[in-house]
Formats: structure tokens, sequence, C-alpha cells
């Protein structure tokens, strides 16, 4: 066992390192599952501090992808099967963009751009119908795709986005966000991998870290079943802002 682990797990990293991520990444599909949104941004913020900077990215995209699609699963019969129709095709383009450009974008500049959008999406008026029906959606899909593959944070707007379709439903909510989300990591490893990213020296820890978020996420539904929309919808603005606000601090730091 104690060899495969070796085989298996990347080069250059403890056996403490490897276990923190796996814990974490149970404790942060726990998060999401039971609030709609949090665990993938600070399951992000703690790979940062332990992995290599070219790794984080990619290896954090797999590992969305399994958690978000365990928890899609889980909560099936509750997605907007027509919102994800709409959704899919922009994940493509957007994909599709983002693998011919692959360029370095303004960081600080994206991210504070994003961290006001969650805000207005949060606090600011309803935002029209027709920014959220199937052409909304399309666009929305489409660029918060592109900037997935440069940005690790594009999760709060797409879940700000989401929450405004589902009208507060928290089960709605979390279930079409997880399924948007899906589709969304779904294309990172295509374009890392065609860009040279060895996910095989990664793919213990990968597959270590779905296991470990498939039952965070099953205790956090768990949790979810005992909160109501209106306690659901006021804690999920509240992380929302809270992540907006950090972004917002992360870009002004980056001037300074």
């Amino acid at each position: 066992m104690e060899a495969m682990l070796e085989v298996l797990m990347p080069p250059a990293m403890g056996s403490g390192t490897i276990w923190l991520l796996v814990l974490a990444a149970g404790c942060t599909s726990a998060v999401t599952a039971a609030l709609g949104i949090g665990g993938g941004v600070l399951l992000l913020a703690i790979m940062a501090l332990v992995m290599p900077p070219a790794a984080i990215i990619p290896v954090h995209g797999v590992v969305q992808l399994g958690s978000n699609a365990n928890r899609a699963l889980m909560t099936i019969r509750h997605i907007n099967l027509p919102v994800i129709a709409w959704f899919a095709p922009g994940v493509i383009v957007g994909a599709a963009i983002g693998s011919l450009l692959l360029v370095e974008l303004p960081l600080a500049l994206v991210q504070l751009c994003i961290a006001v959008f969650i805000l207005l999406l949060c606090w600011g008026p309803p935002i029209p119908k027709v920014a959220t029906g199937r052409i909304g959606t399309l666009l929305a899909s489409t660029l918060t795709t592109f900037l997935s593959l440069f940005v690790g944070a594009t999760g709060p707007l797409v879940a700000a986005f989401v929450k405004q379709q589902q009208n507060g439903e928290r089960f709605s909510t979390v279930a079409t966000f997880a399924a948007a989300m899906s589709l969304q990591h779904a294309p990172k490893a295509l374009v890392y991998g065609a860009a040279g990213f060895v996910f095989r020296d990664w793919l213990g820890l990968m597959l270590l870290m779905i296991a470990s978020g498939a039952v965070g996420t099953w205790a956090g539904l768990r949790l979810l079943q005992r909160v109501s929309d209106k306690r659901f919808a006021l804690i999920f603005n509240v992380l929302l802002t809270l992540l907006a606000l950090r972004l917002a601090w992360t870009a002004i730091h980056g001037w300074l």
C-alpha cells in the first residue's frame, strides 16, 4: 500500500501535506453542500499555501470537477435542466477561446471586476429577466469559463448568477450551481493537459481528494435539509459578500 501511494502521489510532497489536502477537500465540500458556496475558494486558498504554483489551477479544477459532479448526482432531481442546457454551449465556446489565448490577464483588474459583479448580484436590484434567460445564461457561461482558465475565482460569480435565476430556493440553487461548475471545470483538464501539465503525477492525490469531497458533500447536504430557504439566502449572500471583499482586497493589494 505504501509503495503504491509513493507511485501515485506527487513528488516532493510530504505525507502530512497530502493528508492535509485530503481533509481540506472533504471539509470544503461539506461547506459548499451545506451553504451553497465558499468551499471551492477556500480549498484554492489552502492549496496555494502548500502546492507548486503551476499545479494549483489544473489540480484544483479536476478536484472541483469531481466534487461538483458528486454534488450534482446527489441532488440531480433539483437541477434546473433548461439552465444547464444553455450553460453548456457557453462552456465550450469560453474554453475554446481561452485555449487559443492562454495569456496572462491583468489579474488584479479581473479580480476587482468579479468582486464588483458579485456584490451587484447579491445586493443590487434584481437583474432583468432577459439577463438570466437563455442568452444571458449563454453569455455568462462563456465569459466565466474563459476567465476560469486563468483565475480560480469565478465560482462565486456563477453562484450569484444562479441564485438569482433560482429565486433563492436552496436545493435548486445548490444543484444547478453544482451542475454548472461540473461543466465549467471539465475543460481545464483538456486545456492544461494539451499545454503540457502532467496530470499523472498528481493522480493519486486528486483521487483521494475527490473521494474525501464525496463524503463531505453527503454530510453537507444533510445539514442543508435543516436550513430554510430564507436563512439559506441570507447565509449565501453573506458568504458571497465576504468572498467578493476578499477578492477586492487581493486586487487592491496587488496594485499597491
